[in-house]
């Protein structure tokens, strides 16, 4: 498995690179080698610091973390149509697909590049002797954290992953076979339980934005929901139950405005900054409208976009997560101008020259922070994703009027109109959560709705064939998905051709 894996960089130079938000006072740049680096206090620091910026890709290149890793997690859902003429994600959103793709190759070095770097601050940062004993457990327990969240990832996108839990320079001992996906399960599950059990509940303003315990509970018990442990789940959500709170706007989330605040569980970091990085990413301008100066990459399916329609007020007017997701034909709908942050421009205005019926306005804010591209931070768990999850798992623990009651939590936030208890049953709230709930309060974020299908077209309960899923949806190109392949993304082929032990997916 010949990748970045083996690369978590001597340099603190190099160290820095990817580095998020800026977090941590970088000092002690020169005359570092191999057997001088993990000797202090900075040097841990300099490590954690680049484990957490491997998440914005393994290369800390923007168009890598947005046109790879993005589309490659984004665009099999069923929420996103993707702009036919571009070439990015073009195969996989029509599920043709090969092993060859870029785009999985891309997703899969940037989780080893994670799991490489927090191989080596678990291995390196006990042995820091002028540390205190508690910042060197912290860290170890953030590296946990990372290493666990990468793992998630690739067990649900590829299913069939190396555990490599060594950081070794070798590359010879690098070429393992696949561990079973229960044991992957089992080390995620490992991880997140230690570093539950060390992580602080906050940090000083500082350092926010570094894995807190509420973080490892929240994707504990996500770990727990995936594989269906339903008791669990419910048992880990409660405990973060009440300490996060959702933020007054929904929009709020996306922005840039709320970065690492009140609804947030953990986000990927990004400043905007480029005296040694490029801290930025171009989500403003990727699914903005050819008309608003955007890219028109990609774009809300016909599908999500009807759904949310159905999203209203008890006056019957659209929820303000509607508006706060799509850009579309109503009078209230309108998008931030990116040449004139202060204003925003009503549909009708541009509706002549718009080329398709919906956008999406979710992160198509202007950011002044960082010029053209933005530098505001992209959740991977906040807590309306929380309360939806616990709604599920106490709903198939058969407390469907008390996850009625969660969902409803999420809805009033949005002023959509709220769920009546006893007017849905087990079965019913469940499909309310998958195909509605879920979809329209968490279209298109970074790794969630194709996960969820997959997830529940793997799982025992309900299970519900992702191809059914993807037909009634109108997802273009449904016909071409096959269950037991496309659920999957490929062993990317130069990791094959490169690790003759690795065994390719079913059926590419």
């Amino acid at each position: 498995m010949k990748l970045k894996i083996t690369g978590l960089f001597f340099s603190a130079v190099m160290l820095f690179s990817g580095c998020s938000d800026k977090f941590l006072d970088l000092q002690d740049k020169q005359n570092l080698t191999e057997t001088t680096f993990w000797s202090t206090r900075q040097h841990a620091l300099q490590g954690i610091t680049a484990t957490y910026g491997a998440l914005q890709g393994y290369d800390g290149d923007k168009w890598t973390f947005f046109e790879q890793v993005y589309v490659t997690l984004a665009f099999k859902g069923d929420d996103i149509d993707n702009n036919k003429n571009e070439p990015y994600g073009k195969n996989l959103a029509a599920f043709v697909n090969s092993s060859d793709e870029s785009g999985p190759w891309s997703l899969w070095a940037t989780c080893y590049t994670g799991i490489g770097r927090a191989n080596q601050v678990i291995e390196k940062v006990p042995g820091i002797s002028v540390m205190t004993e508690k910042e060197r457990n912290e860290i170890v327990a953030e590296a946990k954290f990372l290493r666990a969240y990468n793992y998630f990832v690739l067990v649900n996108g590829f299913e069939n992953v190396p555990l490599v839990l060594k950081f070794v320079k070798d590359l010879d001992k690098l070429q393992v076979p696949q561990a079973p996906a229960a044991d992957v399960w089992a080390q995620i599950e490992k991880d997140l339980a230690e570093a539950e059990a060390v992580l602080p509940d906050s940090y000083s303003n500082e350092y926010k934005g570094r894995a807190t315990k509420g973080a490892a509970k929240a994707l504990l018990a996500k770990t727990y929901l995936y594989q269906e442990k339903w008791a669990q789940a419910e048992t880990k959500f409660r405990e973060i139950y009440g300490k996060y709170s959702l933020n007054t706007n929904y929009v709020d989330n996306f922005n840039g405005t709320k970065e690492n605040g009140p609804e947030s569980v953990f986000e990927i970091q990004f400043s905007g900054d480029r005296t040694v990085s490029d801290e930025r990413h171009p989500f403003n301008f990727e699914g903005r409208p050819y008309a608003l100066d955007g890219w028109e990459i990609y774009y809300p399916s016909d599908w999500v976009v009807e759904e949310m329609k159905k999203d209203k007020t008890a006056g019957g007017e659209y929820s303000d997560r509607v508006y706060g997701n799509i850009f579309f034909d109503d009078p209230k709908s309108s998008m931030w101008d990116l040449n004139t942050p202060a204003s925003q421009i009503p549909y009708s205005e541009v509706a002549a020259d718009l080329s398709r019926p919906a956008y999406y306005n979710k992160y198509a804010y202007p950011n002044d922070r960082s010029g053209s591209y933005v530098g505001y931070n992209i959740s991977l768990i906040r807590y309306a994703d929380v309360l939806l999850m616990l709604a599920e798992a106490a709903n198939e623990n058969g407390k469907t009027d008390e996850a009625i009651g969660f969902v409803n939590e999420v809805r009033t936030r949005s002023h959509a109109k709220a769920i009546l208890a006893g007017s849905l049953s087990k079965d019913q709230l469940r499909d309310q959560i998958r195909n509605h709930e879920r979809p329209v309060e968490l279209a298109m974020e970074f790794g969630i709705r194709w996960f969820d299908l997959v997830r529940w077209g793997r799982g025992a309960t309900a299970k519900q064939a992702i191809k059914s899923v993807l037909q009634n949806h109108g997802k273009p190109f449904y016909n071409n998905f096959v269950e037991d392949k496309h659920i999957r993304y490929p062993i990317p082929l130069k990791e094959i051709n490169t690790n003759p032990l690795l065994k390719q997916n079913n059926l590419y």
